[in-house]
């Protein structure tokens, strides 16, 4: 079978990850809020359940620190207390690394426009020397999923897109990539043969791997994320 056919059928699971990956690439996920974006990206950084531990601990951070205007911009994430943070998440690890990006991110601005302007000219081959690359705790996963949410269509390489991706190529009798940048690259590949984009297989690849009834209680959840 070839590929786009059997893509087609892991994506007919899931037709809301085209609107979800629209609203990403336009940087409009929680309502335009980059705070909200860096600071689900560092809860995503250290590989825990997305939609039962890092959503609702967002939006109990956009509760304390957004709408009570104690947050109103990456500086302020960048410059507030650490300890401040911990009433929301106790990982000091992923706290920094939401502090140092938006400390990062804050040279180019301090709205949306901060980070599309940093994605817009950031280059995978470079990742590494970054300037939000070279932070401590920022792999390759953060740096993909900051670029997804600043415009750039891409795909991040973690384990569950290479488990999903993986297995439709072993479909497709192709053999499977592990390297990161040799996958991320073959994504993109497999987006332009099949005319999906490489961040819709990302997606796509977060919830496919639920049964029935978790996907489909998750994929209500996009529209509010």
């Amino acid at each position: 079978m070839g590929i786009k056919k059997i893509l087609d059928e892991y994506m007919e699971k899931v037709p809301e990850v085209v609107d979800f990956s629209d609203r990403c690439l336009r940087s409009e996920r929680w309502n335009k809020n980059v705070v909200l974006m860096v600071f689900d990206a560092a809860l995503t950084s250290i590989g825990v359940n997305y939609f039962n531990a890092v959503v609702p601990k967002v939006r109990l951070f956009k509760e304390v620190f957004i709408d009570s205007g104690k947050i109103n911009g990456l500086k302020d994430l960048a410059n507030i207390n650490l300890d401040d943070l911990k009433v929301i998440w106790k990982n000091e690890r992923s706290l920094r690394v939401a502090k140092d990006v938006a400390h990062a991110l804050s040279s180019f601005g301090n709205d949306v426009k901060a980070l599309r302007v940093w994605a817009e000219n950031s280059r995978l081959e470079n990742w590494k020397s970054d300037v939000v690359g070279k932070i401590k705790g920022v792999g390759i996963n953060t740096y993909q999923y900051l670029r997804m949410m600043g415009g750039v269509d891409t795909v991040m390489p973690d384990k569950i897109v290479k488990r999903v991706v993986n297995e439709i190529l072993r479909k497709a009798g192709e053999r499977e990539i592990f390297e990161d940048i040799k996958f991320i690259k073959k994504v993109h590949e497999i987006a332009e043969k099949t005319g999906y984009r490489a961040i819709d297989i990302c997606f796509m690849s977060w919830l496919v791997q639920y049964d029935d009834e978790k996907r489909k209680k998750y994929s209500k959840m996009l529209s509010e994320i």
